[in-house]
């Protein structure tokens, strides 16, 4: 990603391209739809667990639990959308070739 982490300005904004090693980041249309299913699992699991600390642990209603809950999702939403995708790309799809980076770097000082 171009910009930081917790950066609003921009923040779905990604690299067409590996700017080390030229890997394309979108190898077909759609591709990043399964970050879509990882980002869901992750939050769903997160938010029950935050909502039984809430409701068990602290005694909060339901309803400000959900609030308290929204707004910690307004906050990290970015990163949950940022983080699903590197996860859905990184961990199954996209790996690093370092004789392709190489090869891009001598290409480059020629």
């Amino acid at each position: 990603f171009p910009t930081k982490t917790f950066s609003f300005s921009r923040p779905f904004e990604t690299y067409k391209r590996c700017p080390h090693c030229n890997q394309s980041y979108m190898p077909s249309p759609g591709f990043y739809y399964g970050a879509m299913f990882i980002s869901y699992i992750f939050t769903g699991f997160l938010f029950l667990f935050l909502l039984g600390i809430f409701i068990i642990g602290f005694k909060i209603s339901v309803f400000k639990s959900f609030m308290i809950l929204l707004f910690i999702l307004a906050i990290l939403f970015v990163w949950f959308f940022r983080i699903s995708r590197s996860i859905w790309a990184n961990s199954f799809f996209i790996k690093y070739d370092p004789k392709a980076a190489q090869y891009i770097k001598e290409k480059e000082n020629n």
